[in-house]
């Protein structure tokens, strides 16, 4: 069922455009990482007790956890289940 509004909506690019544009997402997604990042930070800092790996930690996942929020985001946007 789900599935299957995805390949809907695809076809239908313009109601899906209309109901959040891909920018909104990027910047939900850069605001989401900055707090996400200050907490693995934190508590890669508190694991392992060196601010350095506490910040390479920090890195990685900031750039790999943006791109896995915004496709994450943009299916979501394409599945019609729980919108008005």
């Amino acid at each position: 069922m789900i599935a299957e509004q995805i390949i809907e909506n695809k076809a239908n690019y313009r109601d899906d455009k209309l109901s959040e544009k891909p920018v909104r997402s990027i910047v939900k997604s850069i605001s989401w990482r900055v707090v996400g990042t200050i907490d693995t930070v934190l508590i890669s800092w508190i694991v392992t007790g060196q601010i350095k790996t506490a910040f390479s930690i920090g890195a990685i996942e900031l750039i790999t956890k943006m791109l896995l929020y915004f496709f994450h985001e943009r299916v979501w946007n394409s599945i019609k289940w729980g919108k008005k």
